[in-house]
């Protein structure tokens, strides 16, 4: 299930630069499940899960990092002849939150399911998580739907998409 970790606390930083995004891959892994494992308690990806996207044409793994830090993953699923991509997950590293990390990574997603020709990118987020529902409603993702019990918390979520031109 699609997976946005619990609301942060608010933080304030002065200005920073802006870490590098890339696609990620093998060597990423380790870096990959700790961040999954320091964030989440519920929805956690697998190592397999992530060996397997790493590896796959239907999925694509971003990362954000800085300094050697994996500050942030946004995992995107594709499904052959779709014109709909999935924002599966985006997940900023805790110290790195209120930095722009989430907003880099959703803006390099978008950019990714526009180069395979996606006309839509859709993703669900915890109804209880103000600062994602923010970053998505500000980038122009309207909502779609609330999905009662969606997680396997029992937490509700709203699904979103935004038309990419």
């Amino acid at each position: 299930m699609p997976r946005v970790p619990p609301p942060p606390a608010p933080q304030h930083h002065d200005a920073l630069p802006s870490p590098r995004i890339r696609r990620a891959d093998a060597v990423d892994l380790d870096a990959l499940v700790a961040l999954e494992e320091r964030v989440f308690r519920h929805d956690r990806l697998s190592r397999a899960q992530f060996r397997r996207h790493l590896d796959s044409d239907s999925a694509l793994v971003l990362i954000a990092k800085e300094d050697g830090r994996l500050l942030g993953v946004a995992l995107v699923f594709f499904r052959r002849g779709a014109q709909v991509a999935r924002l599966y997950s985006l997940v900023t590293a805790p110290e790195a939150r209120g930095r722009g990390v989430g907003a880099a990574l959703l803006e390099a997603a978008e950019r990714a399911a526009r180069a395979r020709r996606c006309r839509t990118l859709r993703l669900e987020v915890r109804t209880d998580n103000r600062a994602a529902l923010r970053l998505y409603e500000t980038r122009g993702y309207r909502h779609l739907v609330h999905r009662p019990g969606y997680y396997e918390d029992g937490s509700d979520a709203h699904r979103y998409e935004k038309p990419l031109r």
